[in-house]
């Protein structure tokens, strides 16, 4: 069939308008979207993509799907556990009960009910970070960019910043530490070598318009061999011996201890970066995503009062379920079996066996999947150096079975199920999957393979 052939058989856009499946979306979105569907259809088959058109109910579920306005739930199988690209840190059951809570009502979000004025909206968050870090004071902005540019902002403007040329690192999205340092209306003094830096340098570059020293955590990354940074402490006095206080960007920022290689928010502050420390809410916190700042009272309450504040401040949901997973941390054991990411990452191997077995009872036998050791990651610019053993189940390559097209028809699956392929094998590391979902990837798994045992 040549390919005018191929397009008359396209559906009149009548037709598809007319289709009571899509009832419930406006006629100016439902026209649009309609006319993309069938325009990616056009250009697919003149491009040679595709050789025949989909099936009507195929274009209308395509009209549907684009049509959603909300983000998707997905089974991650990656092994990543702060992906990124997945929404990162899935919350606590205590977090997402605390955001519905607050989301369909009034709260008393600014308002003090002892005195019926205008409270503050820190007020709950301040005594948690208080207690758990051992700051002397606490906020949280959308983001730790945020927090970032928000405590140069308010305390380094017009004067000199100083840092590591090992520590101007780009966090991604293109998103680079000197821009941020410039956006915050300080100036950049670099000091030292990407690779080594030692106290003469930062010594060395303090003069009366320096504003602070700013370390910042290396978390995407690591400089190996010949190397030398600066202890905490070492630059945590240098700064009080000059009256400047040292920012510290620790980056993913653990409240307990996931790994020997990093250092928690409490053992930074107690290694004398008590001044300020900012770090994430959404990655090793496993909250939602939020900028915390902690540090001296004086100081955060600088930040606070700048105007910058307003247009950074979290919204009432996520500060419920900052609030929320804060308060699992007073009990460490609790909020490693009630915080999802922690939960993952400190699953012990033999669980995990046993878990990837039982996963593999429930799927059909003729897909051929086994049972292997596999390495997980935190993700999420976390604990570069480290890799987690678990266990995956496998797929093996045949000609019978391409994994691209396994794999494409995994993420086709409603919910879609993300894996990834790794040495010629599919791989669903089951650290990362919710035991509760099983089901869903054995009935996936059911409607991929046919009695043959093919894709």
């Amino acid at each position: 069939m040549d390919i005018n052939n191929i397009l008359r058989s396209l559906p009149k856009m009548d037709v598809i308008l007319g289709d009571s499946r899509l009832g419930l979306i406006g006629a100016k979105s439902l026209l649009r979207l309609a006319t993309q569907v069938l325009d990616d259809i056009r250009e697919k088959t003149l491009n040679g993509e595709i050789t025949e058109i989909p099936l009507f109910d195929d274009i209308i579920n395509k009209i549907l799907q684009a049509h959603k306005a909300s983000f998707s739930r997905v089974i991650n199988a990656t092994g990543v556990v702060l992906h990124t690209n997945l929404g990162r840190a899935p919350m606590a059951k205590a977090a997402v009960q605390a955001a519905l809570d607050v989301a369909e009502c009034y709260t008393d979000l600014e308002y003090d009910l002892a005195t019926g004025k205008r409270g503050s909206r820190l007020k709950g968050l301040d005594q948690l970070l208080c207690t758990i870090t051992g700051a002397e004071a606490g906020l949280a902005v959308n983001n730790n960019a945020a927090a970032v540019l928000l405590t140069l902002s308010a305390l380094c403007a017009g004067r000199e910043v100083i840092v590591s040329r090992g520590e101007l690192v780009e966090i991604g999205g293109a998103f680079r530490v000197p821009e941020v340092i410039s956006q915050g209306g300080a100036i950049l003094r670099e000091v030292g070598t990407t690779n080594c830096t030692r106290l003469s340098d930062y010594e060395k570059a303090i003069n009366p318009n320096t504003a602070a020293i700013i370390k910042i955590h290396t978390s995407n990354y690591k400089v190996v061999g010949y190397t030398q940074e600066v202890d905490i402490s070492e630059l945590s006095h240098l700064a009080m011996d000059h009256n400047i206080p040292l920012i510290y960007d620790l980056g993913g920022g653990s409240l307990v201890q996931v790994s020997n290689k990093e250092t928690t928010v409490q053992q930074v502050i107690g290694l004398g970066a008590d001044d300020i420390v900012c770090f994430s809410g959404d990655k090793l916190l496993g909250g939602p995503q939020a900028g915390i700042i902690v540090g001296k009272k004086n100081l955060i309450e600088k930040i606070r009062k700048h105007p910058l504040y307003r247009a950074l401040r979290m919204d009432k949901m996520s500060l419920a379920a900052l609030c929320a997973t804060l308060s699992l941390y007073e009990d460490e054991e609790k909020a490693k079996r009630e915080i999802p990411i922690l939960a993952m990452l400190t699953t012990p191997l033999e669980d995990l066996k046993a878990k990837a077995e039982r996963l593999l009872a429930m799927l059909p036998s003729e897909n051929g999947a086994t049972i292997e050791p596999c390495e997980s990651q935190a993700g999420g610019g976390s604990l570069p150096e480290e890799n987690f053993q678990s266990y995956a189940i496998t797929i093996e390559e045949s000609f019978a079975r391409p994994l691209f097209k396994l794999e494409k028809l995994l993420r086709d699956n409603k919910p879609p199920i993300i894996t990834r392929i790794y040495k010629e094998k599919l791989l669903l590391d089951v650290r990362t999957i919710n035991e509760a979902d099983f089901s869903e990837i054995a009935h996936a798994f059911a409607k991929i393979f046919n009695m043959e045992g093919k894709v």
